[in-house]
């Protein structure tokens, strides 16, 4: 499925120029009997706030391109100037997972939330990486605390994730529940759609699971192998023959490598 955000990532901006630190240089040793000069003072606060924000927008940026070693240096600079800053525990814990450490990246997930256990973006990337896990029941857990903070403005995203992972654990209802849900919230989104469909297929809901997959079909820049190949087999549930062969054709066009579309040459509908 396609997401806003490949896992889940908090919303972090692209940093568009370079940061320019200031190195201290040696100087010669004060003349005899000269007032030394006094110590440099620390930076002020809210330099070094930015000085953290900036080197987590490079580890976002690191992370988006795949260097998971140089981003997790961005991170360890970030928490240096700010060790507060909870968002660098939440990628830190993405990038691990990312790289297959699961108990790093729980560490560091869990540390976020010590930090403040009501942010909703380590909450549900906490929580989706609990389902990646097969530990569904603690994922749902920590979607629905991220779903429980006030105002929280990315609520339609954990709702979708929420259902993905409820289906997961084929728990349709639920599934159901979470997905009308993020529909209601973001109706334009293809993701959604797509599996809110697929969870009523599963439940034998075939004219409801139409209405939702030929919405996300009808734009052609949302059409994957997936949706049409999930269309073509609610059409066959419904016993549209000429339906089927129109989706068939247009998988096999479109898509000619894609699984679903050797799948449909076999007629394995069913797999």
């Amino acid at each position: 499925m396609t997401q806003r955000r490949p896992g889940f990532l908090s919303r972090f901006s692209v940093v568009l120029g370079l940061l320019l630190l200031l190195a201290g240089c040696a100087s010669p040793a004060p003349d005899v009997g000269r007032t030394p000069d006094p110590l440099p003072e620390a930076p002020p606060k809210a330099d070094t706030a930015r000085l953290a924000q900036t080197r987590l927008e490079l580890a976002a940026a690191y992370f988006q391109r795949g260097q998971n070693a140089t981003a997790l240096q961005e991170i360890k600079a970030a928490l240096q100037a700010d060790p507060s800053q909870v968002a660098a525990y939440g990628l830190r814990g993405l990038i691990h997972a990312a790289m297959g450490d699961a108990g790093q990246a729980e560490e560091s997930f869990r540390q976020g939330l010590r930090l403040s256990s009501r942010d909703p973006d380590t909450l549900h990337n906490y929580g989706w990486f609990l389902c990646q896990e097969r530990r569904f029941a603690e994922a749902d857990q920590q979607f629905t605390l991220a779903s429980q903070v006030p105002a929280y403005p990315d609520l339609a995203r954990t709702m979708l994730a929420q259902g993905i992972c409820q289906a997961r654990a084929q728990r349709w209802p639920e599934a159901e529940r979470s997905l009308a849900r993020a529909y209601e919230l973001d109706p334009a989104n293809p993701a959604t759609g797509f599996n809110l469909a697929d969870v009523l297929y599963r439940r034998g809901e075939h004219e409801r699971a139409r209405f939702y997959v030929r919405r996300v079909n009808q734009l052609d820049d949302q059409v994957t192998a997936q949706s049409l190949w999930l269309a073509l087999r609610i059409e066959r549930k419904l016993g549209q023959s000429g339906q089927v062969e129109q989706l068939g054709s247009q998988l096999a066009s479109r898509f000619p490598t894609s699984p679903e579309a050797a799948l449909y040459e076999r007629r394995r509908f069913d797999d």
